[in-house]
Parts: structure tokens; C-alpha cells; sequence
């Protein structure tokens, strides 16, 4: 079993039909269950081994961030380059005083993280972000706010004290003409999180969070990008430009009478294209197919993919589209781009298209290819961001 085999079996059914973007779910579960994600060891090592500048590593202490000369010393090189290395002392120092440490996009730096998002994203349709939270007191890092999008939320080690306060706007968004109002009132729901316990919380439920008295807290959050009729209206206007009423000039300096005439062509048209019944399967394929690659170097092979059957390739596109085309060839969408290849490489496309990691041996003997076919279709995707090979 893989390590994201616990969390996201848990994500399915009776949750996506009942509770999935309306209200916030628990799924209770055991320690083992988060085992392999991220450790307190992982979490020094990553603090250790990375340069991580404010505000991708923060301490928050009441919904404020702290300087960060209040836990790094400036360091300025031989070359003049200057950036803040993390001061261990005074960092156990604010952290025993109440504030809470925040990484952001933690999954760009540990893998069993990256492998959890990627099978989120994959799930959902959706972008995936990790942040990791550490707490030691039951001060809050943050006051009471609301995000404005989805969140999962893993409880890794220790106990977290949630409170919940649920909508006070409808689907408030990120640019939005109003924000949504402070809640009144008590929680409509109170509960503590353990190790191994998973939360969801949809976006602009109102919550407050702290650690449990005499308890350390560690967390991840999956943030999940949402797409609403905004994007969609976005999507159609692009689409739009290949008509011409579209592209035409606004008649604003015209006579009411051509005025008239021009907006009821335009709302015609307009009112044909959203009738049409595949609007939204047409806008989720866009959305798959432009969704951006995560970054996965293939060193040491700059200068092309060697034919080896035991190298391994991997698409970074979270998501990939696979279409028949006409005179026998196929057309891949990934990470924003397209390629038309011969048909016979649709096997080894979609099984690439599954996000797992497969030999190029696999990948010819599911194809039919040779060895040096698949190298060839590999490094073409390799040389535009979105695969990756490795070493077997």
C-alpha cells in the first residue's frame, strides 16, 4: 500500500455525493495511516537543507507574521548575494513562545508529499498546494479566517483544536466585489484532530485553529483550486475570438438602431454557444490539458534520451488528454501544449498518462514500439517540461 493510498481511499462515495463542496467532513483514522508522509526528522532536514525565505517559511503568532530577523541571521556572501539563514535558537525560541512555523508548497520538496498532491489533483481535477503547520501552544497562528478554496487537511502528529463557523457569504472568491462578514456567534462545530485523522473544509467556511494544551501539532493542508462560472465565462471568451461577431468592433459611436441590431445578433449567438450541452465537458478538458507541469529535471540527459529499456520516464502534467485524430495519428495534451504522434504510440501515451513512473521497456512492450521509438517520443516530452526521466 502507498502512502496515499489512506487519505485519498477515504475521499470517495458517500463524500463526494453529500458532502463535497457544502460541508465539512471528518474521516477519523490511526497514526499508521499517515506514517511515510512527513516526519519531524523530514521536516529538520528540509528546515536544514533549504534556503527557505519569507514568506515561504513563516512564523505566524495571531494571524501576523513574524519578522523574520526575529529567527534568521543575514548572511551576505564573498559574492555579495544576501539571504537569511535559519538561527535553530531563537526558531525554538518563538516557536516555544507561541508561534506556529509554516512552509508553503512543501510538496515541491518532499516526494511522499509531492506523490499525495499529484494523486489529489488527479482525483479532483483540480491543483493541489501542501503547506505544513507546526504548533507548540494553544495560541493561534491565525485568527479566524476563511480560504478561498477547498482545504484537506492531514493531522500528521500530535493533536489540533479546530472550531468551525461555517459560510457567511456564498462562494466568496479571491477577487471578489465584497468579503465575506466576520462570523457571529459560537462554532457550529468544535472537535480535535489526531495523528492519522482527516479533514475536509470547503472554501469560505469560517475556522479557527490551535494546538491542543500540552500538546505539539503537526499538520499538512491540501489546498484545492476551484473552478467557478467565472472561469468558465473566461474559457468561452477565448473560445469566442474564432467568430467574427466576436472579434468586431463595439458599435458605440452608431445610432441606437444599429446598436439594437448588433446586440441581438451578439445575444443569439452568445445564447447558442452556452446551450450547447458539452460547454462544461469542453471547459474540464481545457482545464486538464492546460494544468501546469510540476518541475522534474532529467539530468544527466541534456543531450537527448538514451534508447535503454530500463530507463524510466514520468509525466509531470498532473493530467493528460488522449484523442483519436484523423490518418492514423493520435494527439496528446499536457501541461498546456499539444503533439501529434504516430497511433502506435498511444499505448505507451496511456500508460504515461496514469502519472506513474514506467520503464521504457514497459512502454514499447505496451505500445509495440521499439525501445528507440519510446526514447524518441520520450525526450520530445522531455524537452518541453512535461516528463521526466531517470535512471531505472
Amino acid at each position: 500500500m502507498t502512502t496515499t493510498e489512506p487519505v485519498v481511499g477515504r475521499l470517495g462515495g458517500d463524500f463526494l455525493a453529500q458532502a463535497f463542496r457544502r460541508r465539512h467532513h471528518i474521516f477519523p483514522g490511526e497514526s499508521a495511516d499517515v506514517a511515510g508522509l512527513l516526519s519531524w526528522q523530514d521536516l529538520n532536514e528540509i528546515l536544514a537543507a533549504q534556503r527557505l525565505e519569507s514568506p515561504r517559511l513563516r512564523l505566524a503568532v495571531g494571524g501576523t507574521a513574524l519578522d523574520q530577523g526575529a529567527y534568521t541571521t543575514a548572511i551576505n556572501s564573498r559574492r555579495g548575494v544576501r539571504w537569511h539563514r535559519l538561527n535553530t535558537g531563537e526558531l525554538s525560541q518563538r516557536l516555544a513562545e507561541g508561534a506556529t512555523l509554516v512552509v508553503d508548497a512543501i510538496d515541491e520538496m518532499h516526494p511522499p508529499i509531492r506523490r499525495l498532491a499529484a494523486a489529489l489533483e488527479e482525483m479532483f481535477h483540480t491543483s493541489a498546494q501542501a503547506n505544513v503547520y507546526a504548533s507548540w501552544r494553544p495560541e493561534s497562528g491565525f485568527r479566524t479566517h476563511w480560504d478561498d478554496h477547498d482545504t484537506i487537511i492531514v493531522q500528521l502528529d500530535g493533536a489540533k483544536r479546530w472550531r468551525l463557523f461555517g459560510l457567511t457569504r456564498l462562494a466568496p472568491l479571491h477577487r471578489d466585489i465584497e468579503l465575506p462578514e466576520e462570523p457571529a456567534g459560537e462554532p457550529i462545530d468544535e472537535f480535535v484532530l489526531t495523528a492519522g485523522d482527516v479533514l475536509y473544509v470547503p472554501r469560505g467556511h469560517w475556522h479557527d485553529v490551535a494546538a491542543v494544551p500540552g500538546q505539539h501539532s503537526l499538520h499538512l493542508t491540501f489546498g484545492l483550486g476551484v473552478a467557478t462560472g467565472v472561469d468558465l465565462l473566461a474559457f468561452l471568451a477565448d473560445e469566442l475570438r474564432e467568430a467574427q461577431l466576436f472579434r468586431e468592433d463595439l458599435p458605440i459611436l452608431s445610432d441606437s438602431a444599429e446598436q439594437e441590431g448588433w446586440l441581438e445578433r451578439f445575444r443569439k449567438q452568445l445564447i447558442a454557444e452556452l446551450e450547447r450541452p458539452d460547454l462544461l465537458l469542453r471547459f474540464a478538458a481545457y482545464a486538464d490539458g492546460t494544468e501546469p507541469a510540476r518541475t522534474g529535471p532529467s539530468l544527466p540527459f541534456v543531450d537527448g534520451v538514451p534508447a535503454e529499456a530500463t530507463l524510466t520516464v514520468r509525466l509531470l502534467a498532473p493530467r493528460a488528454l488522449l484523442h483519436e485524430s484523423e490518418e492514423q495519428h493520435v494527439l496528446f495534451e499536457a501541461g498546456g501544449q499539444c503533439w501529434t504522434f504516430a497511433a502506435s504510440a498511444w499505448g505507451a501515451l496511456e500508460a504515461l498518462s496514469d502519472g506513474e513512473p514506467w520503464s521504457m521497456g514497459e512502454l514499447a512492450h505496451l505500445s509495440g514500439l521499439t525501445v528507440e521509438d519510446v526514447a524518441g517520443l520520450a525526450g520530445e516530452l522531455v524537452g518541453h517540461g512535461v516528463a521526466q526521466v531517470l535512471p531505472g
